[in-house]
């Protein structure tokens, strides 16, 4: 992706985050250099902000998500009392752009429809293999109510409806009949080693740099920061 893009994206996302009454922290707002002159480590450690992916693959419109982590734990207090074990995020899925199958080895989370169109989900259960089982149904909670989905089955969220996803659950999302304002509150996030994808592809945008960055993104942190 060009960086040009990617800060049309976060301009983009942010106008259309506020048009829902949501409002980011005021971190997001800080420039690069803003946000280097501060006391930055546990926003860095915690990789807390901006993430505009297209999964490497430069399709962003076809298959990509914007997110924004607002608060995150650390892997290495799971398991630990007392300790901030949880995550969460706001994203916006567009209409009919995908967010391809993937499964988490750890992460529990929560996914809502917070405004937009309809969120829809396609489900499969994970195998004795860790890899999809393509004839078993699935089983989830949405908003405290068990669920059965056949394998494959789509699950189509209206705008304050959430579902409740394990780390057995295979699952891709995309926006229908318009963008969606999603959250998303889980145990802690790892992006770095907690995703697991049916294709062949990275968690994390190639950036062309043709202009400066508006605003860092999470995986900017390593080099920029």
């Amino acid at each position: 992706m060009k960086r040009s893009q990617i800060n049309d994206i976060l301009r983009e996302g942010d106008a259309f985050i506020q048009s829902f009454g949501y409002r980011l922290p005021p971190f997001a707002y800080l420039s690069p250099e803003q946000l280097k002159q501060s006391d930055h480590a546990e926003i860095k450690r915690r990789r807390m902000g901006w993430d505009i992916t297209d999964y490497g693959d430069g399709r962003f419109d076809e298959m990509g998500l914007f997110l924004f982590t607002t608060r995150n734990g650390l892997n290495n207090d799971l398991g630990r009392k007392s300790a901030m074990l949880y995550a969460e995020k706001i994203m916006i899925s567009r209409q009919d752009q995908l967010s391809p199958m993937h499964r988490h080895e750890l992460k529990v989370e929560d996914i809502i429809n917070r405004g937009g169109g309809k969120l829809v989900l396609e489900l499969f259960a994970r195998d004795a293999d860790g890899g999809i089982d393509r004839k078993a149904d699935v089983q989830v909670i949405c908003d405290g109510m068990p669920r059965i989905v056949p394998a494959g089955g789509l699950l189509k969220l209206e705008a304050g409806e959430s579902v409740t996803l394990f780390p057995d659950t295979w699952h891709a999302f995309w926006g229908e009949g318009g963008d969606v304002l999603i959250g998303e509150v889980s145990t802690v996030n790892d992006d770095e080693t907690d995703n697991i994808f049916e294709l062949p592809i990275g968690r994390f945008s190639n950036i062309e740099e043709d202009e400066a960055p508006a605003h860092l993104l999470v995986s900017d942190y390593e080099t920029k920061l």
